[in-house]
Parts: structure tokens; sequence; C-alpha cells
């Protein structure tokens, strides 16, 4: 059985950096399906003049990449996430990034692990009791 992961958006901005990245390499993993609320398409428009910049293959290949990583995702429309869901993950998340709350919530709706780099996002939810954190160290 494959192991379900929700990716947050710091996860694919890493994935954009340079032409050879080990989180790309992660989510070619066949043992591996990731998800992703739809949100995270306007996370990706929001940010994609910073992204462009911080990268190493300039924008089309930004572009290229982009297209790549994407077709690896399965996006969730978050309707699908309940209600009891979402207004646990904002209690967990409003004090510390509100803009994860529907990465949270996903995670909590397919009891699955949460894939982040955000070192203060885990620190936050570790300390309210959320533990559900992906280890990508057995993959590099």
């Amino acid at each position: 059985m494959k192991k379900r992961v929700v990716i947050d958006t710091n996860i694919i901005f890493k994935s954009l950096r340079s032409k050879y990245s080990k989180y790309r390499d992660i989510l070619d993993k066949n043992d591996l399906v990731f998800y992703c609320p739809n949100y995270l398409i306007s996370e990706i428009f929001k940010h994609k003049e910073r992204m462009i910049k911080a990268s190493k293959v300039g924008e089309e290949g930004v572009y290229e990449l982009l297209e790549k990583t994407l077709q690896k995702i399965n996006f969730v429309n978050e309707e699908f996430i309940s209600l009891e869901n979402l207004i646990y993950a904002n209690r967990l998340c409003n004090d510390i990034d509100e803009k994860d709350t529907l990465f949270v919530a996903l995670s909590l709706e397919f009891a699955c692990d949460f894939w982040t780099k955000d070192e203060e996002l885990i620190l936050g939810l570790k300390q309210k009791g959320f533990h559900s954190f992906f280890d990508d160290s057995v993959y590099f």
C-alpha cells in the first residue's frame, strides 16, 4: 500500500530551485502518493516572481519543472474536507501560520503525514499535539 502525504507549498518551491532537486526525487517515488488542497495553485501564483527569482533555472525552467511537479500531486477541493477537521486545523494553525490550515486539515482528513520544511510551523504544531509529519530523511 502506498503511503499518502500532504505536501506544503514550501516543498514545491524548494523543488523548483534547480535542475536537480532531492524534493522532486522524492515526488517520483512509487511508494508515495501526494495530495494538496487546491489552494496551492493560488499560493504558486501569489509567489511566482519570488519563486522565479530564487531559482537557478530561469523562468522557462521553472515553468517546465512546475508542470512536471504538479503532475505528481493529487489536488483536493477544499469542500471535501470536513468542517470538524477544518475547525481543528484552524485551532492548531491560527497563531502559527493560518495559511497552513488547509494543508493540516487535509492531513487530518486523510489521516496521513504532512510534509513541510517550515520549522516554526512544525514546532508550533508539535507543541499543540500534532505529530504527523513526513520524514523525508529516509529518502536522502
